[in-house]
């Protein structure tokens, strides 16, 4: 039998120690020769997970690097041995083992037969929600964010054991893939008493959860992963019968459910709404704005950076509110240093660097007609550009080099791919402007923001693009694709590229559905 080819390091991480017993349940479900390997590892209690794939060597995953258990590639016969000894696969291909936290997770081929098997091990561990204590117990409704493996789903197991034992609340747990109560009928002792409802398969999640509260009357709610439409829908309707909620979400950040059509429900959803000359005037904004559509499900959202350090937004309306305005509210840091002690800041406030809160547009500050600045066009018309400074008549400098510039302007596309220049201006502390699209009127209505100009009425300016696009179709013969508009605005639109004899087609969904134009060669 080979030994291992790697040494394992220190894991400086503060992971914490697996149960001894229950990390033997899990190696007794791995093949004879596996099963010794993993044994001869030092520091076995900090291991993270057990990798076997067909046709390769067998590896355990730690903290800070990997081991080859065996050169000796995984078999089929391996693979079934596992599959075996565990609990059932259910349709998400999970599966556990009684009575513990481990996740067995099947990679499959097209046929059906396993070609694959991370064995995760599973930690029950008491103290990680001190950092955020205070919340729980206050009765606030919470939303963990956070990469895979960085701890939600230990500090949701926490959460649901502190409100039961040491609060004394009902607490239900919908529990989806056993992680958060352990495989089996009798739940893992981690959750203290807590009940657990099991779900059969992933897509009835949203309905076990209005199943919780609507048939065992409970104070709170623990759910891991809302990731549906349905499942944000759910959380919505438990949050208004005033039942505390504790969940977890698919996005890493804040900025990520801002962007994610499907979740920004959790934060109240975004709508665009049309305000009057006077009030734009007042708020000193264009007259489109988008805002929130209603509360959001839950009154804090946490990020975990790493297990010591947090990032906490709350209240969480005040800071979708200042997201959608263009600026982030600083969040507070909570950080555990190596004595246990918690420490509270504040950050310095950081400009928003999403697409959803840059619509419309906001210029990075206001110039003053007479100031000079210097415009790098990527992937913008320079063309366009330069015509639009000519009607505008402002005094902007039109670049050859991005590393000379004041001010980029980009598309969409060209952001969210961050291509290098990008992320190196970004790096640099140059500002980005992102346009909707490439057209003359894009382009003025964002250089007349940025110098205060007086812009014309968005229809006005709508038409005006459709117009540009209806010439652009006809010398390009190609498909030309507008800026998103509400359901009026597109039927005149529509109107408008029907009297010129071409052909348009809303795509997309709102608020962000748009006209294509198409000439007879598309």
């Amino acid at each position: 039998m080979a030994e291992p080819i790697h040494e394992l390091r220190r894991s400086h991480n503060g992971l914490a120690a697996a149960d001894p017993a229950e990390l033997d349940l899990l190696f007794l479900a791995l093949p004879p020769h596996i099963n010794r390997a993993v044994k001869r590892l030092d520091h076995q209690g900090l291991l993270l997970e057990v990798v076997l794939d067909l046709g390769r060597e067998p590896e355990a995953r730690f903290p800070d690097n990997e081991v080859i258990l065996d050169e000796t590639p995984v078999t089929s016969e391996d693979l079934e041995f596992v599959a075996t000894r565990v609990g059932s696969f259910g349709d998400d291909n999970r599966a556990g083992i009684e009575r513990t936290l481990h996740r067995i997770s099947a990679i499959r081929n097209r046929s059906g037969q396993i070609v694959g098997l991370t064995c995760r091990v599973g930690r029950a561990i008491t103290g990680t929600i001190d950092i955020i204590k205070d919340m729980v117990i206050g009765g606030k409704s919470i939303l963990l964010l956070g990469r895979p493996g960085i701890g939600k789903t230990t500090m949701l197991r926490e959460c649901a054991r502190v409100l039961a034992d040491e609060m004394k609340k009902r607490v239900v747990i919908v529990d989806t893939s056993n992680e958060i109560g352990g495989d089996g009928d009798i739940p893992h002792p981690g959750i203290g008493r807590s009940r657990r409802m099991q779900v059969r398969t992933p897509a009835l999640q949203h309905a076990v959860m209005i199943e919780a509260v609507e048939n065992h009357m409970p104070q709170v709610i623990v759910i891991d992963e809302i990731g549906t439409e349905l499942e944000a829908a759910a959380a919505r309707t438990i949050a208004e019968r005033g039942v505390q909620l504790v969940a977890t979400a698919h996005g890493n950040s804040l900025e990520n459910l801002l962007v994610n059509p499907t979740l920004n429900d959790l934060l109240g959803g975004i709508q665009t709404v049309t305000l009057s000359d006077e009030e734009a005037r007042r708020r000193g904004t264009q007259k489109s704005v988008l805002e929130r559509k209603s509360p959001p499900t839950f009154d804090v959202l946490v990020e975990i950076h790493d297990r010591d350090r947090l990032a906490v937004h709350q209240p969480l309306a005040e800071v979708v509110d200042a997201a959608l305005r263009g600026a982030l509210k600083p969040p507070q840091m909570r950080i555990r240093g190596a004595d246990g002690a918690i420490v509270a800041r504040i950050v310095e406030a950081a400009p928003m660097r999403t697409a959803a809160v840059r619509e419309p547009l906001e210029a990075p500050r206001s110039r003053g007609m007479h100031e000079t600045i210097s415009v790098f066009p990527y992937g913008v018309s320079r063309n366009y550009l330069e015509q639009a400074i000519n009607e505008l008549r402002v005094p902007i400098r039109v670049q050859n080099h991005i590393e000379e510039a004041d001010l980029i302007l980009t598309l969409k596309n060209y952001y969210r791919r961050k291509d290098s220049p990008l992320k190196d201006a970004e790096a640099d502390g140059i500002p980005i402007q992102v346009l909707k699209s490439n057209t003359i009127t894009q382009i003025k209505n964002a250089l007349g923001r940025m110098y205060q100009l007086d812009t014309p009425d968005p229809t006005e300016s709508a038409l005006q693009e459709t117009l540009e696009g209806i010439s652009r179709a006809k010398a390009t013969h190609s498909m030309v694709e507008l800026s998103p508009q509400n359901a009026y605005v597109r039927r005149l639109q529509h109107q408008l590229v029907e009297r010129h004899e071409l052909t348009a087609r809303s795509t997309g969904k709102e608020p962000n559905r748009r006209l294509r134009i198409y000439t007879a060669a598309d």
